[in-house]
């Protein structure tokens, strides 16, 4: 691959994991507000015994779930794309980008 191309594949790669690490970590502080509702909705379920209650524990649990295992999701791409853009810069010479 031609330095320049080298250079702009690894430029791309840089862009997308910057997008990707912000997204993750949006998610991330989401997620951590999620947990404590689902703890709250845990205690009033339990306090209230009622199936209104136990329905929006569930709900919420269910929602919380799915944001874990996007977050998850999230967290690979990063590591790969991290282990893309390292592996570009092991082999980049930048020897031809003046010429």
């Amino acid at each position: 691959m031609g330095s320049r191309l080298h250079k702009r594949h690894l430029e791309d790669v840089q862009r997308v994991l910057s997008v990707a690490r912000e997204s993750l970590n949006v998610l991330q502080e989401q997620v951590a507000v999620w947990n404590d509702a689902l703890d709250d909705a845990r205690i009033r379920a339990l306090v209230s015994e009622t199936p209104l209650q136990a329905h929006e524990y569930d709900e919420l649990s269910r929602h919380v779930a799915a944001a874990n295992a996007e977050m998850k999701r999230r967290a690979q791409e990063v590591k790969e794309l991290t282990a893309a853009r390292d592996e570009l810069l092991r082999n980049w010479t930048p020897k031809d980008d003046h010429g």
